[in-house]
């Protein structure tokens, strides 16, 4: 396994000090997209931006880039600021990931976060879908306290 478990690019956290993200609602706001992986994809916190390299593939359902991302928004409770996204489903698809990389494509396509599924995650002519955890201050998707 080459997916390095969930984290955060080293990159994001700089731009986010150069203000190259937006997590703002549409329209204002930047535009993310969720791409897939398999289990030979290199993908971890030096991840810097979105590669075509193992990203699964699917007769139907899945195209190279994956699917945009619809963001919930920004809250700030108990000194935690968090963001988060809107589950995302793949349909009809028959695939196989190991992982995923969040990135920005309003910003060059750059890296946000990989997310690792923790084992081969498949879908037989089905709906595979990518559940994000709750909007709240401890389970968030991105989180900074």
């Amino acid at each position: 396994m080459a997916i390095t478990t969930n984290a955060i690019c080293n990159s994001f956290k700089k731009e986010l000090l150069e203000a190259k993200h937006n997590f703002s609602t549409a329209p204002t706001g930047s535009k993310f997209k969720l791409a897939m992986y398999t289990s030979s994809a290199t993908l971890g916190k030096s991840t810097t931006s979105y590669t075509t390299g193992f990203e699964v593939t699917s007769p139907a359902g899945y195209s190279a880039g994956g699917k945009a991302l619809v963001n919930t928004g920004t809250s700030v409770a108990s000194s935690v600021a968090i963001t988060d996204f809107s589950d995302l489903s793949f349909t009809n698809v028959t695939l196989t990931a190991r992982g995923a990389l969040i990135y920005n494509t309003s910003n060059s396509n750059t890296g946000v976060c990989v997310l690792d599924f923790g084992s081969d995650k498949t879908a037989t002519a089905g709906t595979f879908t990518i559940q994000f955890p709750a909007y709240t201050t401890s389970a968030a998707i991105l989180r900074i306290s």
